[in-house]
């Protein structure tokens, strides 16, 4: 599915039906999948971020206000090109030619350096808001560009992983200028277990700086095939081998107390397995079942809490929301 084409100007300078306010909601996201470093990613029913976004006159984009009762939310920039969504907006403008501006304020539900998305969920929100008060919307697709610049602020990259599930829900693959929807059998369960630690994205990101023997990526090619081919043919015994991640798992890891503890845990409850779900400190582990994925998320809780840190687990399908419009 490849990026379209953005409505004209002129078209889509006001809104069909004259609203003046829209309001969007963005799922967190399990980035990477493991295996997928930077290209594979997939949405989850738990915790999000809500964008409200009204059109002024003034040609410019305006953070209002930023609210939430996760940590650190307060602390986020007011300043639009320095803040995610507003930076994406900042995009949308510019590339449309749009005569008028827009004025946004965020409710932030997915806490700050928690490895699920919590970032990008601003930008995406925002951008789904903004594009109901056009003429003319644009395509999922089309928006997505615009979702890649509001990432870059927090990330310092242009990585698709979390932004493209978001806008298109369930499992996709993400490049610099695609987003292609995976399929996923419905019986695909994850659990997601977010701890009381932050772990800055930037940080996580300083650790994969040296560089990786071709051997270790022919094998983590390898594992990408057989996930791949085992989430198309809804295959469990391909995902279990296929969902191991050699490369950015094992320099991560000792960034995350209590992780291998909580890999286990989930393991040993029958997971098909289990990683660091985008940046971390967050942890995930796909399962085939609903019911195999609930017995194992108080497990996985336990494993944390003897690491000393309290958390809290989601049971979602795999194939979980995309952002919409709320109301």
């Amino acid at each position: 599915m490849s990026a379209a084409s953005p409505a004209s100007p002129a078209r889509s300078d006001a809104a069909a039906d004259g609203a003046q306010q829209a309001r969007a909601f963005a799922p967190a996201s399990v980035g990477n999948i493991g295996v997928g470093f930077d290209v594979l990613g997939h949405s989850i029913d738990g915790p999000r971020d809500i964008a409200t976004v009204r059109r002024i006159d003034e040609p410019v984009v305006r953070i209002r206000a930023i609210r939430g009762d996760v940590p650190g939310a307060d602390s986020l920039p007011l300043e639009a090109e320095r803040n995610t969504a507003g930076q994406a907006l900042i995009s949308l403008r510019a590339k449309l030619g749009l005569a008028h501006g827009f004025e946004l304020e965020l409710d932030k539900g997915i806490p700050l350096g928690s490895g699920l998305g919590g970032s990008a969920a601003s930008c995406v929100a925002a951008l789904v808001a903004a594009n109901a008060l056009l003429a003319k919307p644009l395509s999922r697709d089309a928006l997505y560009e615009f979702a890649l610049d509001g990432e870059s602020v927090s990330s310092g990259s242009r990585h698709g992983d979390n932004v493209a599930p978001m806008l298109l829900g369930g499992v996709v693959m993400a490049t610099s200028t695609r987003m292609i929807p995976l399929s996923v059998p419905d019986w695909l369960h994850a659990v997601v277990v977010h701890p009381d630690q932050v772990l800055e994205t930037r940080r996580a990101r300083a650790v994969l700086s040296d560089p990786y023997p071709l051997s270790l990526v022919v094998k983590q090619s390898a594992h990408l095939a057989l996930f791949l081919t085992g989430l198309q043919r809804g295959d469990t015994q391909l995902l279990r081998e296929g969902l191991v991640d050699l490369l950015v798992e094992p320099r991560r890891a000792p960034l995350i107390p209590g992780f291998a503890a909580v890999k286990a845990a989930a393991l040993d409850h029958a997971a098909l397995g289990a990683s660091i779900s985008g940046a971390g400190p967050s942890c995930f582990a796909w399962f085939a079942s609903r019911a195999q994925a609930s017995v194992a998320a108080p497990a996985m809780r336990a494993a944390f809490a003897e690491a000393g840190f309290d958390s809290r687990a989601y049971v979602t399908a795999v194939s979980g929301p995309r952002a919409d419009v709320i109301g």
